[in-house]
Formats: C-alpha cells, structure tokens, sequence
C-alpha cells in the first residue's frame, strides 16, 4: 500500500498530513481534476466552504471507487480555498472526512493554498487528488 511518512529531524507538520508519500511497486500514480463540491445533479452542496468541502472530498472517493481504489490509496491532496474566511469550515470537513478515512493518523501529504477565487464566485473549495492504484484497475484495461 501507500507508505507515507515525516522523516526525523524535518519540522513537524504544521496540520493533519505526512511530509512524504511513496508509489508502491506495481501501482500507476492517477491524477485527479480538482474536485469542488458539486452533487450529482451539477448542484453545488452548499454555499459554505464546510459543505462544498465534505462533497467535494466525496467526490474524489467515488472517484476513486470507479477505479477499484479507496482513500487508502491516496498520494497526495493539493487544496484551494478561495479567502480566509473559508479556512474553518474547510478545516472541520479536512479533519472529519481524514479523521474517518484515515484514523491511525497515517494522512497524506496536503498542500493548502488561500487562493483570491476558483472558477466561479460560488465555489469556495477544490481539491486535487493523487492516488497509487494497482495497475490491473486503474484504467479499466
């Protein structure tokens, strides 16, 4: 599976995440879209950074179910946030939703930047994915 870890004597992560993560043998790295919190009717979840975080997160997973592959396969998470203001909400889904998919704490690596906006004013939130997932799956061949 997916070795994450924070090597001794690098500073300590500042959030819930692992400094570094590692491909495993016989797994092809898949790039997510960044995600943002849209249902399935192309609605967004809420207005809140909160919601739109918790859907957008649930979209990855499904993403990653359509491959065969669950959280545990995650590499790498790269967020936007779109005003500081956004940070709480976004924060209370990160730990909830992590703290569910991942509760031995062994979380990947997540960039998090405050961006001035995404692509419409209505989405506050978008997070990109990487995962590890075994070769026979990741492509549907």
């Amino acid at each position: 599976m997916v070795r994450r870890w924070s090597p001794d004597g690098i500073p300590a992560p500042i959030a819930a995440y692992n400094h570094l993560a590692a491909v495993p043998e016989g797994h092809e790295l898949v790039v997510f879209a960044g995600q943002v919190g849209t249902l399935s009717d192309g609605s967004l979840a809420g207005p809140d950074a909160e919601a739109q975080a918790r859907q957008a997160l649930a979209n990855i997973e499904a993403l990653l179910g359509t491959l065969g592959a669950t959280p545990a396969n995650l590499v790498k998470l790269f967020t936007l946030v779109a005003g500081r203001e956004h940070l709480p909400g976004l924060r209370a889904a990160l730990r909830d939703t992590l703290g569910r998919w991942f509760p031995d704490g062994d979380v990947p690596p997540n960039t998090l930047a405050v961006v001035a906006g995404l692509a419409t004013p209505e989405i506050v939130v978008e997070i990109e994915a990487m995962a590890a997932v075994p070769r026979r799956h990741s492509t549907g061949e």
